[in-house]
């Protein structure tokens, strides 16, 4: 029976990286480890998939992945630069390549004046880090699911573009 989480994206991002020679490490604060665990679904991703961190919390941002406390002051845990610091902090530990950051609001109620569903995605690689805004739909689970899918569709994206 097919794995329902690993879909043509993550199997070609898990393809893309191999023929590469690439790796990928994540950070993730709302989807606890859904985007490792996805792309771990695939055959041949010891390959490439370095390591993830679960960033659940605003100590384990600083602690496990490195986020500046003073950024986390400043611009808060669901913001575009604490994205980017999540994914340059995967990249970083694990030695990766690449680095994808995720933290945002899956619900039920807002946090931190941002609406369920705000969502941002980091990503890190040897050239210009991104962030990108998502505004996601659905049940906590949906926008949890959604989340990792789009991390994988733009990390393929950029690939295309290197």
């Amino acid at each position: 029976m097919p794995d329902p989480l690993v879909d043509d994206d993550a199997r070609g991002l898990i393809a893309d990286l191999t023929a590469r020679g690439e790796t990928v490490a994540t950070a993730e604060s709302l989807t606890a480890g859904l985007l490792a665990a996805t792309l771990a679904g695939v055959p041949g991703a010891s390959l490439v998939l370095r390591g993830g961190l679960v960033t659940y919390t605003v100590e384990t941002k600083i602690t496990l992945a490195g986020v500046p406390s003073a950024l986390l002051d400043d611009v808060g845990p669901v913001a575009a630069p604490t994205a980017v610091a999540l994914a340059k902090g995967a990249r970083d530990r694990c030695e990766a390549t690449w680095g994808i950051g995720l933290t945002g609001v899956a619900g039920p109620e807002p946090h931190g004046g941002h609406q369920v569903g705000t969502v941002f995605l980091g990503l890190a690689g040897r050239g210009p880090s991104e962030a990108v805004e998502l505004h996601l739909d659905g049940s906590r689970w949906e926008i949890r699911l959604a989340a990792v899918h789009q991390a994988v569709r733009r990390l393929r994206t950029l690939l295309g573009q290197c």
